[in-house]
């Protein structure tokens, strides 16, 4: 699912125009994108959870040469799926 087709089903649901149900999905993205940037950790209970996992350096190998190189730390959003969801996808 895309996000037009996220919208249009939005709109279904709610009674929204598409246009306003567009809008209420950017807030969303946005709020949650915000609060990641500032550390912060967005849970919806039943849903799951968004935060950031900081990953340390570390040394790889180039498959092609076999050369080390050094992947730089860096910090990743993930998502960890509550109860309620995971129920809900295995049944």
């Amino acid at each position: 699912m895309n996000k037009t087709e996220m919208t249009a089903a939005l709109a279904a649901k709610t009674g929204l125009t598409k246009k306003d149900a567009e809008k209420a999905l950017t807030a969303v993205v946005d709020v949650i994108t915000e609060a990641l940037v500032a550390g912060e950790k967005v849970q919806m209970v039943g849903f799951g959870a968004f935060e950031v996992k900081a990953r340390p350096e570390r040394t790889a190998h180039n498959p092609q040469t076999g050369e080390a190189i050094t992947i730089a730390a860096s910090k990743a959003p993930v998502f960890k799926a509550g109860k309620a969801l995971k129920d809900a996808v295995n049944n």
